[in-house]
């Protein structure tokens, strides 16, 4: 059998799980809908037509999201999560060897998968030691390496850090090809480069049902960008790609999205609460977040990654992986939940601390 050169080669995201006892490495939420939410999408299942193609939903939630950002309906695209709407969009502006990709790096491990997909030459531009991404010198290697497509996760994962809307305005007024600001994590930020769009027609932002809204099981992302950048991803998709219940879900869902502000609090007071409770622990070092997760750095962490995985919890290790070395990133799961992540931490901590007294708490948070 011949299949497709190089695939063998493509690095692969690992979405094997095992059954966690605590589930914190995947940023997802760890609530179901909330009630009202779920009876209110269990009535309109009731009625959905399961033996015809979605259109009218299709166009529903494409308007709902349009009035809400005051923009037109030929503006939104949606997608089985933002992930795959960015897949498309590096498709569209990707297809050989000389096109580019800039992207920051750490960042979305996915950027160089869809990269490689996308047959285009990527470039990592490596961020700051604390992880901040430099605007002059991002602009000049966009605009010098004469690339198709500039990508900014903001707020950036793994790192969680987030940047100004001033910044990005800078971006979008010096970057001479379209741009691309991954929002995943933006309901638990607030600072959206949305009301930009207006001026930057080169401008897009991704977003996802699957962080603040918990509905990574229904797979559901949207695009909003210029009509003509969003006719052009459209045409990357098949006809009928998304499925009726998804889109019934995250309909309602954004109707109702007032119902999840508590949820999306309370996840915001977990990881404040949490980060100051990390900080004490010799050795640890934790980034500032405006996310639901933190990123830690910790010489044994590796080592506590296995004492987690003994006891049942799942955190995301990153090994040796560039710039992310002895790094764990921690989604927040319900206090409750947090509460017994942390004694497993600080336990370890203690132990750790009585073989290396040498370990301590100056200057470990940045």
């Amino acid at each position: 059998m011949e299949f497709r050169k190089d695939l063998d080669k493509r690095p692969s995201y690992d979405v094997v799980e095992k059954l966690w006892r605590i589930k914190i490495n995947a940023n997802e939420c760890n609530l179901n809908l909330p009630p009202l939410v779920e009876e209110r999408v269990m009535s309109r299942f009731s009625s959905v037509a399961f033996n015809r193609y979605p259109n009218e939903e299709y166009d529903s939630l494409r308007d709902q999201i349009a009035k809400n950002f005051g923009v037109y309906r030929e503006q939104i695209v949606i997608g089985a999560g933002s992930s795959e709407i960015i897949e498309k969009i590096f498709y569209i502006f990707g297809g050989n060897s000389n096109n580019k990709i800039v992207y920051p790096t750490p960042s979305f491990s996915m950027y160089k998968i869809y990269a490689q997909a996308a047959e285009c030459d990527s470039i990592p531009f490596k961020l700051n030691e604390d992880f901040s991404l430099d605007i002059q010198k991002f602009i000049e290697t966009v605009n010098d390496s004469h690339a198709n497509l500039a990508v900014v996760c903001n707020p950036n994962n793994p790192t969680g850090n987030g940047m100004k809307i001033e910044q990005i305005k800078i971006l979008a007024e010096n970057i001479k090809c379209p741009l691309l600001i991954d929002e995943a994590y933006i309901e638990f930020y607030g600072e959206t480069a949305s009301g930009l769009l207006k001026d930057f027609p080169n401008l897009m932002i991704a977003r996802t049902f699957s962080k603040a809204y918990g509905l990574a099981g229904a797979r559901v992302g949207y695009l909003i960008t210029s009509k003509e950048i969003a006719a052009m991803v459209e045409r990357a998709y098949m006809p009928y790609h998304m499925n009726v219940l998804s889109i019934v879900t995250a309909d309602i869902v954004y109707q109702m999205r007032s119902e999840f502000v508590p949820r999306i609090q309370m996840m915001i007071a977990e990881r404040k609460r949490m980060a100051s409770q990390l900080k004490k622990l010799p050795g640890f070092k934790v980034f500032p977040s405006v996310t639901n997760f933190l990123l830690v750095k910790y010489p044994f962490a590796k080592e506590l990654n296995r004492r987690f995985e003994e006891r049942g919890i799942g955190v995301r290790s990153f090994g040796n992986a560039p710039g992310l070395e002895n790094c764990l990133r921690i989604s927040m799961g319900m206090r409750e939940e947090n509460d017994i992540w942390f004694d497993v931490a600080e336990t370890f901590s203690d132990e750790i601390s009585m073989q290396h007294p040498e370990l301590d708490t100056e200057g470990m948070d940045l």
